[in-house]
């Protein structure tokens, strides 16, 4: 029990450290990161991410949340560069060079050959006396006060920072762009988040059946038409036009208020202000509907027509709830 609130306690004790290095790069986010995003914002060209060791790995992070919300980038590895790597460089794009100290012999052998390219050179840097600090045309400071390693070695809390100082910059320059979901899901249309980004009503309904039935259709035949189609629900038509809907849970009163249901027709028990969507509404906008209003179904309707059902089943097969 002793090693188990020992392990607890480290373990709350690297969030804190961590936690606290995030919330103190707050007071770096000056006129130097501004300067960053308006740099990125003005080139004709792409991000170049570069790092050596653990920054080569938050680099790689950074460039895949970059190229994910409208900046397109290209990692570069600071070991690489120097053995031919550096043609990745073009003549507009911009250079960002990833260093904890900013004085490693890597650092220092790959940064005078960024200079000679003549593109902006940002150092993302926990030093700001550092050499890369120096020799960047601008700094972003990820200074942290310790790392979260109990020996204060290990890359924690400054690979952290790191991280949340490039989240911080995509943020900013997605935002500027004015990069809106459907953006986002151009890049993203794979798996359940890309299919909440584009999937639309029309792509999920035609495979289901399209219950309907006159407003004078005699009640067995509505309970028939509703139990053959499997949607719990059907449309209430008349001369093509939608004038309502029944569903299984008005049957269900209508059978709890009512003594016997001969003569009752469809217009006695429909729903006259059915809820529905049109065939072009997104996918996760219609599960929101259903949601607002606790309902397993919605009409689906064409330039205003009647045109099918969308159930929840089929929201759940395709992994938008």
């Amino acid at each position: 029990m002793k090693n188990q609130s020992n392990i607890r306690k480290l373990a709350v004790r690297t969030l804190q450290i961590e936690a606290g290095a995030v919330a103190n790069l707050t007071q770096h986010i000056d006129d130097q990161f501004v300067a960053c995003v308006e740099a990125i914002l003005k080139s004709k060209g792409r991000v170049i991410v570069s790092g050596i060791g653990k920054s080569a790995i938050i680099a790689q992070k950074i460039v895949a949340t970059l190229n994910s919300t409208g900046t397109p980038s290209i990692f570069m590895h600071a070991a690489d560069a120097i053995h031919g790597d550096l043609g990745i460089i073009q003549k507009h794009d911009v250079i960002i060079c990833i260093s904890k100290s900013g004085d490693t012999p890597e650092i220092k052998v790959l940064v005078p050959l960024l200079r000679s390219w003549g593109n902006i050179l940002i150092g993302m840097v926990g030093n700001p006396e550092s050499y890369l600090a120096k020799q960047a045309d601008l700094v972003l400071n990820t200074y942290v006060a310790k790392e979260a390693c109990p020996n204060n070695l290990a890359p924690t809390s400054s690979s952290t920072a790191q991280m949340a100082m490039g989240d911080a910059l995509a943020v900013c320059l997605l935002e500027q762009r004015g990069f809106t979901s459907r953006d986002f899901a151009k890049y993203h249309p794979g798996g359940a988040l890309g299919k909440k980004l584009y999937l639309k009503v029309k792509d999920i309904f035609p495979g289901n059946a399209k219950p309907a039935v006159s407003s004078n259709t005699d009640i067995k035949d509505v309970i028939l038409e509703i139990s053959s189609n499997r949607l719990g629900a059907t449309a209430v038509l008349e001369k093509g036009k939608l004038v309502g809907v029944i569903t299984d849970g008005d049957l269900r009163r209508m059978l709890i208020n009512r003594k016997s249901i001969e003569g009752i027709k469809a217009r006695d028990v429909m729903n006259t202000n059915p809820k529905q969507v049109a065939k072009d509404t997104m996918a996760v906008d219609a599960l929101n509907l259903m949601k607002q209003y606790n309902i397993s179904q919605l009409l689906v309707t064409d330039k205003g027509r009647f045109a099918g059902f969308v159930h929840l089943h089929d929201l759940v097969k395709e992994g938008i709830l």
